[in-house]
């Protein structure tokens, strides 16, 4: 049996203004209607029977990915929350260790959640392959059988011994991002692959490896699972223990250094979106090379990638550019130097600025808000509550609220008082008043809140009560 591990830590940075830290590529729908994480569970469904979906994602993106593996029916195993990115030879030990107590014998996958593959059939096709290496106790990575002499990509040499056939072969080394020279070497040899990051293997094997040649990855990991807790749907890791880990990945930890490695070839359209760049490759393009996504409007424009979310956009006279607007950014690049992007999220950091971490939308478990206007004293958010769901019990040090209902039904209470409000009813919550709102209707709750006071930051909050478990 195959159990799924989805890997989802990643932030995306390259991806921004769209990707953030709070909302990176994984959960963004950006191939088509389903988000990158979903496409990459329904894509191994596709083609095989599989045990339960174990996946490692960010506390912060917790509810998102909870949600969105539920949005397609997909049976949980464990959603396991990583207290800080240790990096992957850490997160598939935690998955390891708990596979191989609960589904003695499996065989494990892991899959990064952000990659994209067009070819489904032929992704299962080599997976099936893997799996039979896997049960003859070798540890498969896969190659991705190179198009083009990257050098962004680290690549692995294998020993294939019949080009073109779909087999296990021998991993002989593996290789750093090289220059063009040596990339093109790699290319004309015909025994490279790029290293894809993703794996096939047995839970007990691995985690023998690992102990062999990382062992304090596997003490650091044992203790943050026996000191782990439930929270909801979420598996809680221990956090100074997992945090003692020491931070590697897959290859360096094990891969490297075992006598088991074998690698697949894959051939199957793979693209790990790293830029902006690469969603112009995997897109269809106009007549005139361009990627033009949302509400856009070109004259005299060639070969680019233009992506508008909230507003019409645009452009005149360009050539070879990244254009991508969101509610409160815009990027423009040059498609040469999108690997640079992640640099402007650092100045955003550095600048302490929040457009770098979230979206003007920000997604809560029980919905949603977006900030529509702000100054020195006052904010004005739409805020979205989904049917039965409601937020915290809660007061405010600094800030009085006012909120008009203008969608749905709210059921609020101030301090010891209950009531319903409908459509263009309104209340006001004082400075430090208890107060709840909750959705007892069957549509979705919208409602405008006008926030006023000294002091409006998101942190002025004081929990009192949660049902989804928060501080």
């Amino acid at each position: 049996m195959i159990i799924p591990v989805i890997l989802s830590g990643g932030s995306g940075t390259r991806l921004w203004p769209l990707s953030r830290a709070l909302y990176p590529k994984q959960l963004l729908s950006l191939i088509g209607e389903k988000t990158m994480l979903q496409d990459t569970v329904l894509r191994l469904l596709s083609t095989h029977d599989t045990g339960p979906v174990y996946c490692v994602c960010n506390e912060s993106h917790r509810f998102l990915v909870a949600e969105q593996l539920h949005e397609i029916n997909t049976e949980i195993g464990e959603i396991i929350l990583e207290p800080s990115g240790r990096n992957t030879a850490p997160a598939a030990a935690i998955a390891a260790m708990l596979i191989a107590e609960r589904h003695p014998g499996a065989t494990m996958l892991i899959l990064p959640a952000d990659h994209v593959i067009f070819d489904p059939v032929a992704f299962g096709a080599a997976v099936a392959v893997g799996q039979v290496a896997a049960e003859h106790g070798e540890l498969v990575t896969f190659g991705i059988v190179p198009l083009s002499p990257e050098t962004g990509y680290g690549y692995i040499r294998a020993s294939v011994t019949s080009e073109g056939t779909l087999a296990a072969y021998p991993v002989l080394d593996f290789v750093e991002k090289p220059d063009k020279t040596t990339a093109e070497l790699y290319l004309a040899s015909g025994d490279y692959f790029w290293n894809s990051g993703i794996f096939l293997f047995k839970a007990e094997l691995y985690l023998q490896e690992l102990e062999s040649h990382a062992p304090a990855i596997v003490a650091a990991c044992r203790e943050a699972v026996q000191k782990a807790r439930k929270d909801l749907d979420f598996l809680r890791l221990d956090i100074e223990a997992f945090c003692a880990s020491p931070s590697d990945s897959i290859d360096y930890a094990v891969m490297e250094k075992t006598a088991k490695a074998a690698l697949v070839p894959l051939n199957a359209g793979w693209n790990d979106v790293g830029a902006w760049s690469a969603l112009w490759d995997v897109h269809a393009r106009d007549e005139a090379g361009n990627v033009k996504k949302g509400d856009v409007l070109v004259q005299d424009v060639k070969n680019c990638y233009i992506h508008a979310t909230s507003r019409l956009v645009t452009a005149v006279g360009l050539d070879n550019l990244i254009v991508v607007e969101t509610a409160d950014a815009v990027l423009v690049a040059s498609r040469a130097s999108v690997q640079d992007v992640k640099m402007l999220v650092e100045e955003l950091k550095r600048k302490e600025r929040d457009e770098a971490e979230v979206h003007r939308r920000v997604y809560r478990p029980w919905g949603s808000y977006e900030t529509v206007d702000v100054s020195e004293r006052f904010k004005v958010k739409r805020i979205t509550v989904k049917p039965g769901e409601a937020l915290s019990l809660q007061k405010h040090h600094h800030r009085a609220e006012h909120w008009v209902v203008v969608k749905g039904t709210a059921l609020v209470r101030v301090e010891d008082k209950e009531t319903t409000l409908l459509e263009d009813q309104s209340t006001y919550i004082p400075v430090g008043a208890l107060h709840r709102l909750e959705n007892t209707g069957e549509i979705p709750l919208e409602l405008i809140e006008v926030q006023s006071g000294s002091y409006l930051g998101e942190d002025d909050i004081v929990r009192l009560e949660d049902r989804y478990g928060r501080q």
